[in-house]
């Protein structure tokens, strides 16, 4: 493997942990402007316990207007401050998931399509779509929830202290509780939300992968086989998604517990003040009402940051698990070829020169020190059985993976990002979009005009077929056609791009009958006619129509693995 690739690799841990301990600056604004809402309770319970005393010495309701009137204001600005703070936190976790997102396709649109370590489309398509969008309420709530927690009970604690030091230790001693056995509750909710979120992806990928062979599945009598597996997976999900649940009542049955046996000790030993039982605790001689009330109005504030925390606990292990998953598509795999183009203009021959390649966690070359060199306009046959690295020859040549040894030119400019522009492939199961025909063959080409596409389809002898389909769209996965359908369509692709130099064909009459076949092999001739055209096959038949034929021989692996 290149060097580049086994660098990315070894990194892969360290760059995912740095990338889910950075913190967008406006979530830790959003935190600073709800921690400041949370705080102006402390001034209202002051001037309510004040008013309240006013009253209860015989001041009358003109005494408690202006602390009234102030505790309105208050009110206010702690309402407009909590709901700005939780809108910048809303914002900047979407635009925290928006680059997340950006990422993770970009690090999967880099990745070569023959890397067997990439995720499955119906896995990837989970973790972006779906999984991805926990990590919002994560950010949005559990973050700014965190600092609230860690700043506001202080400010209540260094309130409450000059009033009386046992009811502070009394919110001392009971305040570490929650975080502790939350800790304990959090590592089970994470690894549940990981597996949870690991069987949905893999659930989704089942589904996906089970609709686009579903005809297969019938003809071969599968049926009930898949729907058994089915029906399996989905019970698993139901039971590890209950598990998370569970955990998430647990996390806020804990602090509710701890909340509220901390606000009744407080408010006996207020209430036996009050009424002269207990007359130490105090740095002064007892409580009057005005300072119990105030603590007693400051007790469910102090444990009010933390049970919000607790309310939003699960969506801490949900988002981090989401956050994990992205990350592992952001990771660097086998890389596309990148080689920047040379000077002058693209040629269409070709050239192995000592081209070794070995798939990742493989211990058998697939294709070890090959030469070859295909003239401009020649037709060249990959002869060779299955697993001799025909196929691999073809993905090197078409600058979908690096060599790991020697290296691949393009009219003598190495394989990569350049020469990709110049080449048409055709393989032996081309994947068909959902609409209509014309689409199918221009794929979104701003240079295949729509005659340039209807050209190619009569070309590749799909004339009537286009007419068959003009009103109507053809079904995802190429549902309606025929493998040689199927295969003429590709071809009509190729020959609907003027700029490709190159035809790569792999394998494009496996699985067809004779007949089918040899209509394929001249409508690949005639779109070849002037172009460059590799092919892999095990087709004698196909092989024999080409200009030279290269004999493919795995033995050589075989004898480099033992």
């Amino acid at each position: 493997m290149t060097s580049a690739y086994l660098d990315a690799t070894q990194d892969k841990t360290g760059k995912a942990r740095r990338r889910r301990a950075r913190q967008p600056a406006g979530l830790r604004t959003a935190a600073l402007i709800q921690t400041l809402a949370a705080l102006l309770w402390i001034p209202q319970a002051g001037l309510l316990s004040i008013a309240v005393g006013r009253i209860a010495d015989g001041g009358g309701l003109d005494a408690a207007v202006w602390p009234a009137i102030a505790i309105a204001l208050l009110g206010v600005a702690k309402s407009c401050l909590d709901a700005a703070g939780g809108r910048l936190a809303f914002r900047s976790a979407r635009v925290e998931l928006t680059k997340r997102r950006a990422r993770a396709v970009e690090a999967l649109a880099r990745r070569s399509p023959v890397d067997s370590t990439r995720h499955t489309s119906g896995e990837a398509a989970s973790i972006v779509g779906e999984q991805a969008e926990l990590i919002v309420p994560y950010l949005a709530r559990f973050q700014p929830g965190r600092f609230k927690a860690s700043a506001v009970p202080l400010f209540i604690f260094a309130c409450v202290f000059p009033i009386s030091w046992i009811a502070a230790l009394v919110l001392l001693f009971t305040m570490p509780l929650v975080p502790v056995f939350m800790a304990l509750i959090g590592w089970r909710a994470q690894a549940a939300s990981e597996r949870q979120l690991q069987a949905t992806g893999g659930l989704n990928g089942f589904l996906l992968d089970r609709l686009r062979g579903l005809s297969t599945i019938r003809a071969l009598g599968a049926v009930d086989a898949t729907a058994t597996r089915l029906r399996a997976d989905a019970e698993d999900l139901k039971t590890r998604t209950m598990a998370v649940l569970r955990i998430a009542f647990l996390s806020s049955a804990v602090l509710e517990l701890f909340a509220a046996l901390g606000v009744a000790m407080l408010a006996v030993y207020v209430g036996f003040s009050l009424l002269g039982q207990i007359r130490f605790g105090a740095w002064t001689s007892g409580l009057d009402l005005t300072s119990g009330l105030f603590v007693l109005l400051l007790a469910p504030a102090f444990f009010e940051p933390l049970r919000e925390l607790s309310a939003v606990w699960h969506d801490r292990a949900s988002g981090e698990a989401a956050m994990k998953a992205l990350d592992a598509l952001s990771e660097d795999g086998m890389p596309l070829p990148q080689a920047k183009p040379a000077p002058g203009t693209l040629g269409a021959d070709i050239r192995f020169h000592a081209v070794g390649f070995r798939y990742p966690g493989s211990d058998i070359s697939a294709v070890e020190n090959f030469d070859l060199h295909i003239r401009a306009g020649e037709h060249v046959a990959l002869l060779g059985p299955s697993g001799s690295g025909k196929s691999t020859l073809l993905a090197l040549a078409a600058g979908l993976a690096p060599c790991e040894t020697g290296q691949i030119a393009i009219g003598r400019q190495p394989a990569g990002h350049a020469s990709r522009s110049r080449i048409a492939w055709i393989g032996q199961k081309p994947h068909i979009f959902a609409g209509s025909i014309t689409r199918n063959v221009s794929l979104g080409r701003p240079h295949v005009s729509a005659q340039q596409a209807a050209a190619a389809l009569d070309a590749a002898h799909l004339g009537n077929l286009a007419s068959a389909y003009r009103n109507r769209p053809l079904g995802d996965g190429g549902a309606g056609l025929s493998g040689g359908e199927a295969l003429r369509l590709a071809i009509a692709r190729a020959a609907a791009d003027p700029r490709a130099l190159i035809v790569l064909a792999d394998e494009p009459t496996a699985h067809l009958d004779i007949a089918t076949a040899d209509d394929i092999t001249e409508s690949l001739l005639t779109l070849a006619k002037g172009r460059t055209l590799l092919v892999a096959t095990h087709d004698p038949r196909l092989a024999a129509r080409m200009g030279r034929t290269i004999h493919i021989n795995p033995e050589p692996a075989r004898e480099a693995a033992e």
